[in-house]
């Protein structure tokens, strides 16, 4: 009867925190299935609000990950990120001829999972027997012979006829 471990799970989440979430999924996408040093290197340089809340999320699940689990970052990646929607503070506006108009500010919860990366097992060859001259192996077809040095003549320009 074979085991097969899972891989272990770390989520961090931020709850009604006031950016759209239209706007901060645009951001989410881009962190997605990346490794955490290569997506705060995404979040660094990327120039939207939502980068800077998303950069603290991911920071809160890498903590969580090496205080609670003992995984050291560079083990870890992005299975998940995912914005969800919040709350809506509806507020008014007066506009023109007695109007109103309505303010929606909307909020959001941003979800990270990273996941462990699977411990792959380096296959080593089997050692090689030593050959000797003998025994070397024969290349699979004969290196390109070199041809020899064009002997054609070489053009030279036309003279041209003189208009009169």
């Amino acid at each position: 009867m074979s085991t097969v471990e899972k891989p272990r799970q770390v989520k961090a989440q931020a709850k009604y925190v006031r950016i759209s979430p239209r706007k901060a999924r645009l951001v989410a996408e881009h962190i997605r299935g990346r490794s955490v040093p290569e997506a705060r290197a995404v979040l660094a340089f990327t120039a939207r609000e939502a980068a800077g809340e998303i950069e603290k999320v991911l920071h809160s699940a890498v903590s969580n990950a090496e205080a609670n689990h003992g995984i050291a970052e560079d083990n870890l990646y992005i299975s998940q990120a995912y914005v969800d929607g919040g709350p809506v503070m509806k507020r008014w506006r007066a506009r023109a001829r007695g109007r109103v108009a309505r303010i929606r500010k909307r909020t959001c919860h941003i979800t990270v999972l990273l996941t462990e990366r699977p411990q792959t097992a380096v296959a080593t060859p089997p050692p090689a027997a030593e050959t000797t001259a003998e025994e070397a192996p024969t290349p699979k077809r004969k290196p390109a012979a070199k041809k020899p040095a064009a002997t054609a003549k070489k053009k030279t320009p036309a003279k041209k006829a003189s208009a009169k």
